[in-house]
């Protein structure tokens, strides 16, 4: 008997431990967009996230029990409820099975350490100038600035142009998706969604 109940311990502190670690919080600076029930479709931030919760930072807010669903880049769709209002946007509890959040819980792994490694900085690629150095900068309001290429990487670009968009904020280039890390003298330093190859970024980008 004693031998059962030392047992049921063990699997039940295993299992807890198990819970914790998949719920541990990640501090993360990834971009999505998500979508309300309304059907509405807005860009994001997502600032810290665990298999079973995320932070996001939007431009509109969230009422409490609301449905979203997001898509999230290097994770996918995930979707959940609005459980509070955090400064700038909300936090969602994410329902998912078991299957789905082992698959978070790796995914955010790898963005922790890749992180932690440096290895998506800009300075890990080469550098180089389009033969078209001409592009566009869309705001999620969907206004749009013409911009000039001071130069451009596999991870980022460097942007010379009037208009500062936030640090932070999520903007289109082109055809690809960016969000401002710098303001630097004549305009913008900016990070792609997803690293590119050389030959799909020049005809993205112009």
């Amino acid at each position: 008997m004693a031998q059962a109940s030392a047992l049921t311990y063990t699997t039940a502190t295993a299992v807890k431990q198990l819970d914790l670690r998949r719920h541990a919080r990640v501090c993360v600076n990834i971009l999505g967009r998500f979508m309300l029930e309304d059907r509405r479709e807005y860009p994001c931030q997502i600032i810290d996230m665990s298999p079973g919760g995320a932070a996001l930072i939007a431009p509109v807010s969230a009422r409490t029990g609301e449905r979203v669903i997001a898509y999230i880049d290097h994770i996918g769709r995930i979707e959940g409820e609005v459980v509070r209002e955090i400064e700038g946007g909300f936090a969602i509890r994410i329902n998912a099975p078991l299957r789905k959040r082992d698959k978070l819980a790796n995914v955010l792994t790898w963005l922790a350490n890749r992180d932690v490694l440096s290895l998506p900085e800009d300075r890990r690629h080469d550098r180089f100038t389009p033969k078209n150095p001409f592009t566009q900068i869309v705001l999620a309001d969907g206004r749009s600035y013409k911009s000039r290429i001071i130069d451009v990487s596999l991870s980022g670009a460097s942007l010379k142009t009037d208009v500062r968009p936030e640090i932070g904020l999520a903007i289109g280039i082109g055809k690809m998706r960016a969000r401002v890390v710098r303001h630097t003298e004549d305009g913008i330093a900016v990070e792609f969604a997803h690293i590119q190859n050389r030959s799909l970024l020049e005809q993205h980008i112009s």
